[in-house]
């Protein structure tokens, strides 16, 4: 099949296989006489995978290691297992960082009045400028 039909069945785009080509995540794909790109099933079945785990965020890296795991009859599910829980704590962290954020923002746009006065403390958080005047207190506050 060709790029298009693979990129179809797959529902990885074309410019992303031929990317996966060129890093050797996938192998080079082979060619008709013409120079056009032939995929198999398998090739298919592949890009499936590294959706499905760049679906659940999955870096490059690990993927190329879960693929060589998923290839590998002999594997250790362990090591498979030990990917999949670094990913998590990853993912973990990640998540704490994203809800740090929305209390900060949670905790400006209730003090930010949001009528036509010009005062914003949004903008002045953004801006640093309670982190200035913070600073220039408590300089002088410790002579």
């Amino acid at each position: 099949m060709n790029i298009g039909q693979a990129s179809t069945g797959s529902g990885v785009s074309a410019k992303m296989i031929r990317y996966y080509e060129s890093i050797g995540l996938m192998p080079a794909a082979g060619r008709t006489q013409s120079g056009y790109r032939v995929y198999s099933d398998r090739d298919v079945h592949l890009l499936r995978f590294v959706r499905r785990a760049r679906d659940l965020g999955f870096a490059l890296e690990d993927i190329r290691l879960l693929l060589g795991l998923w290839q590998d009859d002999a594997r250790p599910s362990a090591a498979v297992k030990d990917i999949a829980l670094k990913h998590i704590g990853e993912l973990t962290r990640k998540i704490a960082e994203l809800q740090a954020m929305k209390r900060s923002l949670q905790h400006l746009a209730e003090a930010c009045h949001g009528d036509a006065r010009p005062d914003c403390p949004i903008l002045d958080d953004l801006s640093g400028l309670d982190d200035a005047a913070g600073e220039a207190g408590s300089a002088a506050c410790c002579r």
